[in-house]
Protein backbone atom coordinates (compact mmCIF):
# COMPACT_ATOMS: atom_id res chain seq x y z
CA UNK A 1 0.00 0.00 0.00
CA UNK A 2 3.30 1.85 0.50
CA UNK A 3 5.23 1.32 -2.56
CA UNK A 4 8.35 -0.08 -3.12
CA UNK A 5 11.58 0.96 -1.34
CA UNK A 6 14.90 0.40 -2.87
CA UNK A 7 17.70 1.50 -1.92
CA UNK A 8 21.86 0.54 -2.05
CA UNK A 9 24.44 1.79 0.55
CA UNK A 10 28.50 1.98 0.55
CA UNK A 11 30.01 -0.47 1.11
CA UNK A 12 27.66 -3.27 1.38
CA UNK A 13 25.79 -2.84 -2.29
CA UNK A 14 28.09 0.10 -3.63
CA UNK A 15 32.10 -0.81 -3.53
CA UNK A 16 33.34 2.71 -3.52
CA UNK A 17 32.48 6.29 -2.46
CA UNK A 18 30.48 8.24 -4.19
CA UNK A 19 31.53 11.54 -5.67
CA UNK A 20 29.55 12.37 -8.90
CA UNK A 21 25.58 11.09 -9.51
CA UNK A 22 23.87 11.82 -13.45
CA UNK A 23 21.15 10.57 -15.19
CA UNK A 24 20.28 9.95 -18.58
CA UNK A 25 16.26 10.40 -19.59
CA UNK A 26 14.45 11.68 -22.39
CA UNK A 27 16.61 9.42 -24.97
CA UNK A 28 14.99 9.51 -28.66
CA UNK A 29 14.84 6.05 -30.04
CA UNK A 30 17.51 4.57 -31.50
CA UNK A 31 20.12 6.41 -29.48
CA UNK A 32 23.33 5.16 -27.66
CA UNK A 33 25.43 5.96 -24.87
CA UNK A 34 28.36 4.88 -23.06
CA UNK A 35 30.70 3.95 -26.01
CA UNK A 36 33.68 4.32 -23.79
CA UNK A 37 35.73 2.75 -20.77
CA UNK A 38 37.11 4.61 -17.73
CA UNK A 39 40.94 4.11 -16.87
CA UNK A 40 40.24 4.38 -12.97
CA UNK A 41 36.43 5.06 -12.31
CA UNK A 42 34.12 2.56 -10.81
CA UNK A 43 30.20 3.38 -11.90
CA UNK A 44 27.25 1.91 -10.84
CA UNK A 45 24.10 1.72 -12.88
CA UNK A 46 20.58 1.17 -12.05
CA UNK A 47 17.47 1.98 -14.26
CA UNK A 48 15.03 3.88 -12.13
CA UNK A 49 12.59 3.77 -15.27
CA UNK A 50 11.99 1.94 -17.98
CA UNK A 51 14.65 -1.01 -19.57
CA UNK A 52 18.10 -0.66 -21.51
CA UNK A 53 20.30 -3.08 -22.86
CA UNK A 54 24.01 -2.58 -21.81
CA UNK A 55 27.19 -4.59 -23.85
CA UNK A 56 30.21 -5.15 -21.25
CA UNK A 57 33.21 -5.68 -22.89
CA UNK A 58 36.28 -6.40 -20.89
CA UNK A 59 38.78 -6.33 -23.97
CA UNK A 60 38.48 -9.87 -24.04
CA UNK A 61 34.86 -11.21 -24.09
CA UNK A 62 31.44 -9.36 -25.10
CA UNK A 63 28.51 -9.92 -23.14
CA UNK A 64 24.95 -7.86 -23.23
CA UNK A 65 22.53 -7.94 -20.08
CA UNK A 66 18.92 -5.92 -20.16
CA UNK A 67 18.83 -3.52 -16.71
CA UNK A 68 14.94 -3.64 -16.31
CA UNK A 69 14.10 -3.82 -12.52
CA UNK A 70 14.92 -0.71 -10.65
CA UNK A 71 16.10 -2.80 -7.68
CA UNK A 72 18.42 -4.46 -10.05
CA UNK A 73 21.76 -2.21 -10.29
CA UNK A 74 24.84 -3.13 -12.84
CA UNK A 75 28.55 -2.58 -10.59
CA UNK A 76 31.43 -1.37 -13.28
CA UNK A 77 34.87 -1.00 -11.89
CA UNK A 78 37.53 0.60 -14.45
CA UNK A 79 38.43 -1.14 -17.50
CA UNK A 80 35.17 -2.12 -18.62
CA UNK A 81 33.94 -0.86 -22.16
CA UNK A 82 30.00 0.27 -21.83
CA UNK A 83 27.26 0.72 -24.37
CA UNK A 84 23.67 1.51 -23.57
CA UNK A 85 21.10 1.35 -26.17
CA UNK A 86 17.67 -0.11 -26.79
CA UNK A 87 16.16 2.18 -24.40
CA UNK A 88 12.71 1.80 -23.84
CA UNK A 89 10.79 5.07 -24.05
CA UNK A 90 9.96 5.80 -20.41
CA UNK A 91 13.85 4.93 -19.31
CA UNK A 92 15.53 6.70 -16.32
CA UNK A 93 18.91 5.55 -16.34
CA UNK A 94 21.10 6.81 -12.85
CA UNK A 95 24.68 6.46 -12.89
CA UNK A 96 26.77 7.22 -9.63
CA UNK A 97 30.27 6.88 -10.04
CA UNK A 98 33.66 7.25 -7.58
CA UNK A 99 34.99 10.45 -9.06
CA UNK A 100 34.20 13.71 -10.63
CA UNK A 101 34.01 14.32 -14.43
CA UNK A 102 37.69 14.42 -15.37
CA UNK A 103 37.95 14.09 -19.24
CA UNK A 104 41.64 12.04 -19.00
CA UNK A 105 39.73 9.17 -17.52
CA UNK A 106 37.95 8.41 -20.45
CA UNK A 107 38.90 5.76 -22.97
CA UNK A 108 37.37 6.56 -25.76
CA UNK A 109 39.34 5.03 -28.83
CA UNK A 110 38.06 1.14 -28.93
CA UNK A 111 41.78 0.18 -30.60
CA UNK A 112 43.29 2.05 -27.63
CA UNK A 113 41.01 0.31 -24.74
CA UNK A 114 42.10 -2.84 -26.17
CA UNK A 115 45.88 -2.43 -25.96
CA UNK A 116 45.45 -0.82 -22.39
CA UNK A 117 43.27 -3.81 -21.40
CA UNK A 118 45.51 -6.42 -22.76
CA UNK A 119 48.22 -5.07 -20.64
CA UNK A 120 45.75 -5.13 -17.47
CA UNK A 121 44.39 -8.65 -18.64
Amino acid sequence: MRGVLHFAQEPEQIPFAVRRIFYLHHLVPGTSRGGHAHRGQHQFLMMVAGSAQVVIDNGQMRDAIVLSDPGTALYCPPMLWLELGEFSPDAVCLVLTSGVYNEADYIRDTAEFRRLAAQVG
